[in-house]
């Protein structure tokens, strides 16, 4: 009887075991990842600051900081920080009326929240140009107003905002379905109004994802090309974009100039995600205070 208990406790001990792991180890895995990421990132964007550093000090000034090179950094950056702005209220509304509410063909809207993500980005230039140029479905009622979208400032927007409404959406929306009704009720039995609802409860919830949602679609805009030429026009200090200013640079052979712009906006991207990335640690890190 002793025998037999003591092999059972033997073999409950051994199925107690942790089973061998389907994946690799954690050196082979982070091997893969260091490669990996050697691989797609980090020797392409050596490659661009290696070709920068062949410039001399004066030239690479020069080429960075034209009057020309000057005004697409402020319209690519400007027109992708509002766009963004502009999707963390817009996808955050659509993501809401996605969770929170049933109506019909639900469906048929989620599925075209995907579309830009789909949609070769020449298509959607030629598309939105087609639907806000002077003779355009949209843009016929807004010539007599004097709002002109097609080949201005203003098209450029709408196209960035366009391409990453689905990064927000995306983003804010499994967040809304994992959250606590059960709070929104306390608030509510408590007293709260729906603005004191949202601003306590909702928005501290979703914040770290719209933060998220945002940096993903500012950091999409920053280098599209595509949607965009068709729709900005293309004219030098009024909607020349920094991409295509890179592709003009690299038509022209000047390879030097074309990688010193590339960094700008490499390092000019890079510190604003890094600060967008920061207001999220730290917008996670106030909600888990809140929840202790």
């Amino acid at each position: 009887m002793a025998g037999a208990i003591a092999r059972s406790d033997i073999g409950g001990g051994a199925a107690r075991k942790p089973s061998a792991r389907v994946l690799p180890g954690f050196r082979l895995s982070l091997g893969f990842t260091l490669l990996y990421l050697a691989l797609v990132v980090l020797i392409p964007l050596s490659a661009v600051f290696l070709k920068t550093f062949t410039m001399r000090w004066d030239a690479f000034l020069a080429a960075v900081t034209s009057e020309r090179v000057l005004a697409s950094y402020r319209l690519t950056f400007g027109a992708s920080l509002l766009g963004a702005a502009l999707n963390v209220v817009l996808g955050g509304i659509v993501a809401w009326v996605l969770v929170r509410y049933r109506f019909p063909g639900k469906r048929l809207i989620d599925a075209l929240v995907d579309l830009p993500f789909a949609l070769p980005t020449a298509v959607a230039g030629i598309a939105l140009t087609t639907l806000y140029s002077l003779h355009g479905w949209i843009g016929r009622y807004l010539e007599p107003l004097g709002i002109k979208v097609a080949f201005t400032p203003l098209g450029i927007l709408v196209a960035l905002t366009f391409i990453g409404l689905p990064f927000v959406v995306r983003t804010v929306q499994p967040v809304l379905e994992e959250a606590e009704r059960e709070l929104e009720e306390a608030a509510a039995s408590l007293g709260a109004n729906r603005w004191q609802t949202f601003a306590k409860v909702i928005f501290p919830a979703i914040l770290p994802a719209l933060l998220t949602g945002f940096a993903l679609a500012f950091a999409r805009a920053t280098g599209e090309y595509g949607s965009v030429i068709f729709i900005a026009g293309n004219m030098p200090m009024v909607s020349e974009i920094t991409p295509l200013f890179i592709i003009t640079k690299l038509e022209q052979y000047d390879y030097a100039g074309a990688t010193a712009i590339a960094v700008v906006m490499l390092m000019a991207s890079f510190l604003l995600l890094l600060a967008i990335n920061l207001l999220q640690a730290r917008a996670r890190k106030s909600g888990r205070a809140e929840k202790a």
